[in-house]
């Protein structure tokens, strides 16, 4: 496959991408504790509203500072872009903000994981890639089996980790879908351009399914929810852009296999700012047991190369 195979090139950028997106976990926690201790009661909408606030400023702002966003977007497939819009941030985001509010942050942290799984699953049918090997498929199982003691026994503060487990395993199925689809985009746009796009549109449609939380807005927009909004906008631009332009530049499978970095900062940091959040036997043994399979999944696609 194209693009650089060499670790210290690929290292960076990826470890950058999973702290941002990490930091993530443990700040979506926090904004729901302030409207927990507020004495909001919150519903469906209400995490939609919020998620599409985030998104669509993202967006906006990805859009603004992107070279020459308009003439790419309009020369690029709309049914592609629109595919990655309604994958990587729509569809993605509709389920991750659910999974974050029912199950702990260590958890949905850890469970970002499976994002890789997905990949070796829907690569072959979505993208042309090789099917599994035999060792990949132990991989998975061993994977699998990890996320399965971790959401067992997670530790306390986990909430309910069955449904963020399930919620959390189908959103990264789909943001697997959209790092396909912008593949597919092709180099007549840039990484920017793509991901305001995608952030925008995604956020806005995220935007109408919250709409009756649009009255609560004040309620929900303290000052402190404010300032960690700003922050996860930065997030999003950034690590996605960061995380679409690596994918120029470096092998998409060979990204994957780096995605490990992705849970491991999310669990971590949940653990260290998150007050109330411990590591159960379940969670540990679990992690050791996710990451083991993604590096065996890299491996096995190395020398598949």
């Amino acid at each position: 496959m194209e693009g650089d195979h060499r670790w210290f090139k690929v290292l960076p950028g990826m470890l950058l991408c999973a702290l941002l997106w990490g930091s993530a976990f443990p700040s979506l926690k926090t904004v729901y504790g302030i409207w927990e201790s507020d004495g909001l009661e919150l519903g469906l909408a209400d995490y939609w509203w919020f998620a599409g606030v985030r998104f669509t400023i993202a967006g906006i702002v990805l859009l603004l500072i992107a070279r020459n966003p308009w003439p790419e977007i309009r020369q690029s497939s709309k049914r592609r872009l629109l595919g990655l819009s309604l994958t990587q941030t729509f569809g993605q985001y509709l389920l991750f903000y659910l999974a974050v509010a029912v199950a702990s942050g260590s958890l949905t942290g850890l469970l970002a994981s499976s994002g890789s799984f997905w990949w070796v699953l829907l690569a072959p049918l979505l993208a042309g890639a090789p099917k599994p090997s035999r060792s990949q498929w132990f991989a998975l199982l061993l994977g699998g089996f990890g996320i399965t003691l971790a959401t067992a026994a997670p530790g306390a503060g986990a909430g309910r980790p069955l449904l963020g487990a399930l919620l959390m395993i189908g959103a990264t199925g789909l943001g697997a879908v959209g790092v396909i689809e912008f593949g597919k985009l092709g180099r007549g746009i840039g990484a920017r351009a793509a991901t305001g796009f995608s952030l925008s549109t995604g956020g806005l449609l995220l935007l109408l399914c919250g709409a009756s939380s649009f009255p609560r807005a004040a309620e929900l927009m303290s000052p402190p929810v404010i300032l960690i909004t700003c922050w996860l906008c930065i997030v999003s631009a950034a690590a996605f852009a960061l995380w679409n332009f690596l994918s120029t530049k470096h092998p998409v499978p060979l990204l994957a296999g780096y995605r490990f970095l992705i849970p491991l900062c999310g669990m971590t940091e949940s653990l260290i700012f998150l007050e109330g959040e411990t590591a159960g036997w379940g969670l540990i043994s679990g992690a050791v047991l996710v990451v083991v399979s993604l590096v065996m999944m890299q491996r096995a696609k190395s020398r598949g190369r």
